[in-house]
């Protein structure tokens, strides 16, 4: 029996024109919001430490943060070179100018989303109930949301395989709880399934 090889994805071309006309939206839709709700925890709560938002020991948070920038940078754009086929299409970056603007909307998207989720979620019910069950709702939420937005699940799969040492890495690094790491590793994951990563794919010739 032949194996069913499935065909090349349609790449869709895209220029910064294209991208601010969904950053923009996108920025009062569900990031102003992330900011303003964790915004208010902190007031609210009186400066938390679970929330998350220090430096913690810092030796510990760059070397994951770094490590884990290069590990998932090239693992989702491995995981997108897979499942842009079954999914059939492919937006990919139309010239560097665009690549580059993805790359820093995902640099402000990344923290956000982890103070919401993992700060928030993760850290506001590890101090409620425990530490696993922390984990255990912030991942789920996160990867949930998503759903919510639109994401195919089949594109789930890499959601959920960079939440998990995330969601880790904010739980057991050493020293105070902090953002720091997990937000250099998500911004370098999103990079590498959005935008330049497919980016590189194309210049690269992989698709």
């Amino acid at each position: 029996m032949i194996p069913f090889t499935p065909p090349n994805p349609l790449l869709i071309p895209t220029q910064p024109a294209d991208t601010r006309d969904w950053i923009l939206p996108d920025l009062g839709r569900r990031l102003l919001p992330f900011a303003a709700v964790a915004a208010g925890a902190w007031l609210l709560a009186g400066h938390p430490a679970w929330l998350g938002l220090s430096p913690g020991r810092l030796s510990a948070q760059l070397a994951f943060g770094l490590a884990g920038a290069a590990v998932l940078f090239v693992a989702a754009a491995g995981l997108q070179l897979v499942l842009a086929p079954r999914r059939g299409s492919l937006k990919v970056p139309g010239s560097t100018a665009d690549a580059a603007l993805q790359a820093g909307y995902y640099a402000l998207n990344a923290p956000l989303e982890e103070v919401f989720f993992r700060g928030l979620l993760q850290g506001g019910v590890g101090v409620l109930l425990s530490p696993l069950a922390g984990f255990a709702v912030g991942t789920t939420a996160y990867v949930l949301y998503h759903r919510l937005g639109g994401w195919a699940w089949l594109d789930l799969l890499a959601i959920t395989l960079a939440a998990i040492p995330l969601g880790l890495a904010f739980w057991l690094l050493p020293g105070p709880p902090s953002l720091l790491g997990v937000s250099i590793a998500h911004v370098a994951a999103t990079c590498g399934f959005l935008g330049p990563g497919p980016y590189l794919l194309k210049r690269l010739n992989l698709v």
